[in-house]
């Protein structure tokens, strides 16, 4: 796999299509981390991760409906490894002018558009979330 990130991505874009409650992937820190911003931003209803740290480890997405429709309208990778995209935290993207969320990588951890700015952090631009 190249890019685990963007797989990510596409297993709950095909859930969400599909209707599915809970999708299940290979698991790793960052997909947490990412999974926990999705979360606290109100875009999934939850994630865990089981099995030992390792090629093992299973992270499990909650999907969210609202009146059985998906929460995310969109979901696409920005930064991929063949052409990273990064950001000061003065130049950050703003997703349909701050109603939608950019994911950010940042030296202190995977965290918000809207944090990293706080923290006046920029880093790297994972995903974009609306």
């Amino acid at each position: 796999m190249q890019d685990p990130i963007a797989d990510m991505l596409t297993r709950i874009r095909n859930g969400q299509k599909a209707r599915r409650a809970r999708v299940s992937m290979p698991g790793s820190r960052i997909k947490e981390s990412i999974a926990a911003v999705l979360e606290s931003e109100g875009y999934i209803e939850g994630y865990e991760a089981s099995g030992e740290p390792g090629p093992e480890r299973t992270l499990s997405v909650e999907l969210k409906y609202a009146q059985g429709e998906p929460v995310i309208r969109r979901l696409e990778r920005a930064s991929r490894p063949g052409l990273r995209l990064y950001r000061g935290a003065h130049e950050l993207p703003r997703v349909m002018g701050g109603l939608g969320v950019a994911i950010i990588s940042t030296s202190t951890g995977v965290m918000s558009d809207r944090q990293s700015r706080a923290a006046g952090q920029g880093g790297e631009v994972l995903c974009i979330v609306s």
